[in-house]
């Protein structure tokens, strides 16, 4: 293999990726278990060394890291840059010291919003590579997960965001309360769900709960359907303040995705859905070709 005029790497709290990089070709790519959560701080560049010491030449590789990599708790801290301002920037990039002089580390910083207060981190790069691919949009980036992010984009730049605990929230619900007794998985129920996404919209998610639980005991309730309702009665909570019309973009994937596409249509959003598999690459390579401008 030909040797990478650099590397790009993702570093969750779980998985590590890497790719060996050509420009903005791959190589090759790789990756491991060990996340964040797994290492203590002198453990990062051994874990990274394990994934790429066959891609490094004998002079010095530029490597671009983002994600739970540079958390207070990760290999160095990256400083938040405050919005509102571009999802990413060459110029505030983090270097870290590395024992092999073979490694240039640097970590992508992530967002801050001051008021009401906020953060991400990893979110940003991701966003950088749908912005590559669409430069003109204007709207609601929308990423669901454990915590769920609403990111508004005008000019290319992010101009505020929030994070929702939704899926956080959700599994909490189905698992340590009360209602983890009526409700059950199963196959997707579709009209359950868009009756939670109704009531959920119209702010009465918190005044509903109970009743899944009290439906169980007084009725016939399908604890499918009423694990759907539940979904929907979150999701239509979080999207209860977006206006009608909003071009929104989820990026995602699988059945969540689903979800939140067929609650923003409920809801007249104007709803797209685009993978997030290969927008970090792409968001680290724009970083990297910033950089060498």
């Amino acid at each position: 293999m030909q040797t990478p005029d650099w590397i790009a790497v993702d570093w969750g709290t779980t998985q590590l990726r890497a790719w060996a990089m050509k420009g903005a070709d791959v190589l090759a790519e790789a990756h491991s278990d060990q996340g964040m959560g797994k290492l203590e701080r002198h453990q990062f560049e051994p874990a990274l060394l394990a994934l790429v010491d066959g891609w490094l030449g004998q002079g010095v590789t530029p490597v671009l890291a983002c994600g739970m990599v540079g958390a207070r708790q990760g290999w160095q801290e990256a400083p938040y840059r405050r919005v509102p301002c571009g999802p990413v920037d060459a110029a505030d990039l983090v270097q870290v010291e590395t024992n092999d002089p073979r490694l240039d580390v640097r970590i992508v910083a992530g967002l801050a919003q001051p008021d009401p207060a906020d953060v991400m981190r990893g979110e940003e790069v991701q966003i950088a590579g749908f912005l590559a691919q669409q430069p003109e949009f204007e709207g609601l980036i929308l990423l669901p997960g454990t915590h769920s992010k609403h990111v508004w984009i005008k000019g290319a730049t992010v101009t505020r965001f929030s994070t929702h605990m939704t899926g956080e929230l959700f599994a909490l619900l189905c698992q340590h309360s009360i209602l983890r007794h009526s409700v059950a998985e199963g196959a997707p129920q579709p009209d359950a769900f868009a009756d939670g996404v109704r009531v959920g919209a119209d702010g009465q998610a918190l005044a509903t709960l109970f009743s899944i639980r009290a439906s169980g005991l007084v009725g016939q309730a399908d604890p499918v359907a009423e694990r759907a309702r539940l979904s929907g009665l979150l999701i239509g909570a979080e999207l209860a303040d977006v206006p009608a019309g909003t071009p929104v973009t989820v990026i995602g994937s699988g059945a969540l995705t689903d979800l939140y596409l067929a609650a923003a249509a409920q809801l007249g959003l104007n709803a797209t859905a685009q993978d997030g598999a290969d927008l970090v690459l792409a968001g680290l390579t724009q970083i990297y070709l910033q950089g060498a401008q």
